[in-house]
């Protein structure tokens, strides 16, 4: 059989990073081809302590893969569709920046909770679901196939890794220059992250906290859409001065009385583990490098009997990159198989 070849759009990003690990993990039978975010000339640089080509991008690199990982900043992502759209037969894009999701023809997918359309096929536009969406649809899917909910809510607290590299390395700056008593650098959330708490960015951010919790909010709706005993969520986005991992705080409010068991046994799976009150608590650092989600410290409301609360975390950019491998492995049948 020929061997699948991918490439990696921003392969030097941390969601670049995290395709090509779980590539190697679970897919040993793909090449893959990195390439940087700008055009020009390819460059050699190391990982792992091991040499590697940096291919520029370009329609040359392109030519030979048949999927195309975006992982970069939204302008590499929106050069490469555009590079796409001149080659007949081009490479399926698989967008994890979120930059093509208003891209006429683009499909927003999650097969990690959401069986693929057959329509789908290896061409075309596909956005990986927002890991936020990922991680509260496969809840509710979850927890909705054993109670009926009446209604529920989450609060997303947002780490400053789905920001990038950029935005890591602007919450450790502004850490260090709060505690030597100098100026914060808020080029990328302008406002202060760190030691805070933010229900918006400033407003010359990159990007707005409305729009990802609109995005989010959106793209669960449609992961939740197959199921009448899932309503969707009152959802609410909040940046958290934390580097890695998404936390969700959810109260969900059933049509009749749940027990703590009950509910630990619904949801417990191999990609939910469930934490018991005498377990070592949940937490996002807990997370790193882990597939899933983890929920602790699952809580009935004191003051409604139907009702309860529980905490998730999850590895924001472990769950978008599983994702985006699972929807490249769907679209792209190994060739000669039996």
């Amino acid at each position: 059989m020929r061997k699948r070849t991918v490439v990696i759009v921003g392969s030097d990003s941390l969601l670049g990073r995290e395709v090509h690990n779980i590539l190697s993990e679970q897919a040993p039978d793909v090449s893959v081809d990195l390439i940087g975010d700008e055009a020009g000339s390819a460059i050699i640089t190391e990982r792992d302590g091991e040499p590697v080509v940096v291919s520029a991008l370009d329609k040359d690199t392109l030519a030979s893969a048949q999927a195309a990982f975006l992982t970069g900043s939204s302008e590499s992502s929106l050069r490469c569709a555009e590079t796409v759209e001149t080659m007949p037969g081009g490479p399926a894009l698989i967008d994890l920046t979120n930059s093509l999701e208003e891209r006429e023809g683009a499909r927003v997918r999650a097969p990690l909770v959401d069986l693929m359309e057959p329509s789908d096929n290896a061409s075309g536009v596909y956005v990986s679901a927002h890991p936020a969406a990922i991680v509260l649809a496969e809840f509710f899917r979850k927890l909705g196939a054993a109670r009926r909910i009446r209604r529920s809510l989450a609060h997303v607290f947002e780490p400053a890794s789905e920001r990038g590299r950029e935005g890591i390395d602007e919450l450790q700056r502004q850490t260090v220059s709060l505690l030597s008593f100098k100026a914060l650098p808020q080029d990328v959330f302008d406002a202060q992250i760190a030691f805070n708490m933010l229900a918006r960015y400033g407003p010359e951010s990159r990007t707005s906290l409305e729009s990802i919790e609109a995005r989010v909010a959106r793209q669960l709706k449609e992961l939740l859409r197959t199921t009448d005993k899932v309503p969707p969520p009152s959802l609410r986005m909040l940046q958290a001065p934390v580097f890695h991992a998404h936390c969700f705080s959810v109260w969900v409010e059933f049509c009749s009385a749940p027990t703590q068991r009950s509910l630990i046994r619904a949801l417990a799976s191999d990609r939910i583990e469930v934490r018991s009150a005498d377990e070592q608590p949940a937490t996002n650092s807990g997370v790193a490098g882990q597939s899933g989600m983890t929920v602790g410290r699952i809580e009935l409301d004191r003051d409604n009997a139907k009702a309860a609360w529980f905490w998730i975390v999850a590895d924001n950019h472990r769950v978008a990159a599983e994702n985006a491998v699972c929807l490249a492995q769907l679209l792209l049948p190994v060739e000669g198989a039996a």
